[in-house]
């Protein structure tokens, strides 16, 4: 009988045991559940979605599938990213090579523009790749280079080309001077070439003056100070600016149109950028031609300024370039013409910091109309103005 009731005893401390240690598995279990991270319903650690939505960059999260479990706007507007997949195979090979060893990458890729968007070379990004967590993610950070990229080959192109206009005036003066020197017993020669000397300094001294202004107008600060101008004054400044080269060639200048109106501006750069217009519709004009300055008011809001000349006129093919800095239609005719290749990349410019806009007209053979629109001080309210045309002597006091 005791040896039964012994058995029975151990029996139940047996089952105790048992029972005891299924408790304490379950307890473990349920332990090690709530110590691992909940994630949030797109598979993210918490936490992460709020980090990444205040990131300037773009921002992709991959998993162990390589599949997009969260991609930024700008990710997805630049063409990294459609629907759940990561299309840049660069960035794709680089994710799964980081989720492999953990190790941080970077590099640089450029990345083609998407079909049906604008065409170009694409954009240009600085990718980061880390693993996130230890689940497998993986996070790609992209950071846009493409306007650091342009402003860069814009600055070295801007270096190359003013370089290379100062090479030929800088050299003409050295080779002239040398030449003085060696004519030293012949008048005539000694002038002859120190008028030679004199048109070199007055060219470059007018590509300098054009660099110092395109410096001031090409940036993104607003002009400092802005007064009403009358656009009369512009015009007849202008015009009297130019009266001389015009006059060498026996082109007529005239003006006409609405008078009275005023605009808030520059006055000085306003004058330069009509008179970079002027000079360049006298020198691609022939000789005993036409040159006409109309002002008029465009609509309620705003004045334009047109310049018609009677010149050989600008291919079409041109048309969209001829605004650019040192781009010439005909590079031999240019230089001819003593132009810096700065004019009207100035007027752009100018034009632009006035919050208006210059556009061109022309056809070969037939010559050219330049239109600058610029915002109204007073739009003008009523009135019937009377166009008329008079010539560059009546307008000038």
């Amino acid at each position: 009988m005791e040896v039964e009731i012994v058995a029975g005893l151990t029996g139940l401390a047996g089952l105790a045991v048992g029972l005891a240690t299924g408790l304490a598995v379950r307890v473990t279990e349920r332990a090690q559940r709530v110590v691992t991270p909940p994630t949030t319903p797109g598979g993210l650690p918490p936490g992460v979605a709020s980090v990444l939505s205040v990131l300037r960059s773009s921002a992709v999260v991959v998993d162990r599938e390589d599949r997009v479990l969260r991609a930024s706007s700008a990710a997805r507007a630049f063409g990294l990213v459609h629907g759940d997949r990561l299309l840049v195979d660069e960035l794709l090979a680089m994710a799964r090579l980081v989720r492999r060893d953990g190790e941080i990458r970077e590099t640089e890729v450029q990345v083609a523009p998407a079909r049906g968007r604008v065409r170009g070379e694409g954009r240009w990004f600085a990718v980061r790749v880390a693993p996130l967590g230890t689940h497998g993610l993986v996070l790609v950070l992209a950071e846009d280079l493409t306007e650091m990229r342009r402003v860069e080959a814009m600055r070295r192109d801007f270096v190359a080309n003013v370089s290379h206009e100062l090479k030929t005036p800088v050299g003409a003066l050295s080779l002239l001077a040398e030449t003085v020197e060696s004519a030293a017993d012949d008048p005539e020669a000694v002038r002859r070439f120190a008028g030679r000397m004199q048109h070199e300094s007055v060219r470059l001294t007018s590509l300098v003056q054009d660099l110092m202004t395109l410096s001031r107008v090409q940036g993104d600060e607003p002009l400092p100070e802005l007064h009403p101008v009358s656009l009369d004054e512009v015009v007849v400044e202008a015009l009297d600016r130019g009266h001389v080269k015009a006059g060498a060639k026996g082109i007529e200048l005239a003006t006409g149109g609405e008078d009275g109106l005023k605009v808030r501006g520059d006055e000085e750069l306003l004058v330069t950028a009509l008179r970079n217009l002027i000079d360049n519709a006298v020198a691609y004009s022939p000789e005993n031609t036409r040159v006409v300055v109309a002002t008029r008011r465009a609509d309620e809001a705003y004045a334009e300024i047109n310049v018609t000349d009677q010149g050989i006129g600008i291919p079409p093919g041109d048309l969209e370039r001829v605004f650019e800095r040192f781009y010439r239609v005909d590079p031999a005719r240019s230089r001819q013409t003593g132009g810096t290749g700065l004019g009207l990349a100035i007027v752009k410019h100018v034009v632009t910091k006035h919050d208006g806009q210059v556009t061109v007209w022309s056809k070969e053979g037939s010559g050219s109309t330049f239109t600058i629109r610029l915002p109204l001080l007073n739009p003008p309210a009523g009135g019937d103005p009377t166009p008329r045309t008079r010539t560059a002597q009546e307008a000038t006091p």
